[in-house]
């Protein structure tokens, strides 16, 4: 299963925990769901849902990985996307129980976008009974 998610501008976050929670199958009610994003330059994290925070590590990345001055900028100006996504990695797993995806109170999973706008897709496997 997969889907798309939009992204409207160069470093944001797009939330993503209720298309997540959508392709979980009917008949899966405990297991693993692991989403993948299918992109170097965009990366999966677990974290608050809350405006500011979202903000503050959009601004994060912004502040540890410089904008230019990398060797890849030379072909084609986006070096600091890959790193970017390279420090956040590809993919999360989270637990599936009772058929739900077992995320404590304030987690939320996200697309964390480095070089958008975009459209990006995520696909998700799942394993269990």
């Amino acid at each position: 299963m997969a889907f798309s998610v939009e992204t409207d501008a160069r470093l944001t976050s797009v939330d993503i925990t209720d298309q997540l929670a959508a392709a979980i199958p009917n008949d899966l009610s405990t297991g693993i769901a692991t989403a993948f994003v299918e992109h170097t330059t965009a990366g999966l994290i677990v974290q608050e849902n809350e405006s500011r925070l979202r903000g503050d590590l959009e601004g994060f990345f912004d502040d540890l990985v410089p904008d230019d001055g990398h060797a890849h900028d030379q072909l084609d100006g986006n070096a600091d996307s890959h790193l970017r996504a390279a420090l956040v990695g590809p993919d999360v797993t989270i637990p599936v129980r009772d058929g739900d995806l077992a995320l404590g109170t304030w987690q939320s999973v996200f697309v964390l976008e480095c070089d958008g706008p975009r459209t990006r897709t995520v696909s998700v496997t799942t394993v269990g009974k």
